[in-house]
């Protein structure tokens, strides 16, 4: 029987590369995708002879038809897109940072799962990655909390809707990735210093954590429609 093949949008790094990695060592074939093409090769190599590389722009909605040709039948897709736009205090917050964090994420998750509909097994699975912020109130996440909770609205309507195929998602919380490299390093670590107090689990999570999760939800072929949170418990003490 051939290996099963996935197909990892976002991942030539973070959450997305974890994923890959672990879908390898379950002796997966995977596909991972991203616009850095020097960043997808690294990561490519990284996982070897079971992974190819593509160059795509999840945000490029035109040309992601011609992707996944490229790409052909398979049997699996993880949409591992994050946006940073659209953090900061409600009264503040830029409308143009947050149409241009729903252009990155949400419409992005919508138009690459419409894009790859052709050509993913009628068995398969799609996992959507939302976040925490979606489930907690923050403040000054309004922004990307509109976003990741219209990812995770998503993921019951398209599980009932393209039955067979199972639909999931998972909804991260403080994951240390390279989505944080924006920040100081002493204010990032500041943040995750406070963020471990807050967290009953007592620490902020990795992409491991997240990839464990994914992997769980594709070999489980008796789940659909749940967005699993992976945050410690960090979505009842947050605010």
């Amino acid at each position: 029987m051939p290996a099963q093949h996935t197909v990892i949008v976002g991942g030539s790094s973070g959450i997305g590369l974890a994923t890959a990695q672990r879908l390898v060592a379950k002796g997966f074939t995977v596909t991972i995708t991203g616009r850095d093409e020097a960043r997808l090769d690294a990561a490519a190599r990284k996982l070897g002879p079971e992974a190819r590389a593509l160059r795509m722009d999840g945000t490029d909605t035109d040309a992601l038809p011609a992707r996944f040709s490229q790409i052909g039948a398979f049997d699996h897709l993880v949409i591992a897109l994050g946006s940073g736009k659209g953090v900061g205090p409600f009264a503040e917050l830029a409308i143009g940072d947050v149409k241009a964090g729903f252009e990155e994420k949400v419409y992005a998750h919508f138009a690459v799962a419409q894009s790859a509909l052709p050509f993913l097994s009628p068995t398969g699975s799609v996992t959507f990655i939302s976040a925490i912020s979606a489930q907690a109130a923050v403040p000054g996440t309004s922004g990307i909390s509109a976003a990741n909770a219209a990812i995770a609205a998503l993921v019951p309507v398209l599980a009932v809707e393209l039955r067979p195929r199972r639909v999931n998602g998972v909804a991260p919380g403080v994951i240390d990735t390279p989505w944080w490299d924006a920040i100081p390093t002493e204010q990032k670590l500041a943040l995750f210093n406070d963020f471990t107090a807050k967290t009953p689990v007592g620490r902020v999570g990795t992409s491991d954590d997240v990839a464990d999760a994914i992997a769980f939800l594709i070999g489980n072929d008796f789940i659909t429609g749940h967005v699993l949170p992976i945050d410690g418990g960090l979505r009842f003490l947050a605010a």
